[in-house]
């Protein structure tokens, strides 16, 4: 099932999606347990890691930790990627 059809079927049935395994899947019900929804609702816009903490109910250390390991993920395999996102934070 495409990533759009399946956001489309939760849309329909308004109620969150379950399907734990799909990798847009986040236990966020307002935003019917997709990212793909969480960033539509949000308009697009950014979101600092302490709302981010807030929405999935985490702390505001446990995203900075993941934010951390994602960013030394990118460095080691994409050095040019890594700095065109660090250009963003000045």
């Amino acid at each position: 099932m495409s990533v759009f059809k399946c956001l489309k079927e939760v849309r329909c049935k308004k109620e969150p999606c379950k399907k734990k395994e799909c990798r847009h899947w986040i236990d966020f019900s307002k935003d019917l347990n997709c990212v793909l929804e969480a960033v539509e609702s949000n308009n697009d816009s950014s979101m600092t890691l302490r709302e981010i903490a807030k929405r999935l109910s985490v702390s505001f250390v446990r995203v900075k930790q993941i934010e951390d390991i994602a960013l030394k993920k990118i460095c080691e395999n994409n050095s040019d990627l890594f700095e065109y996102l660090l250009k963003d934070d000045f």
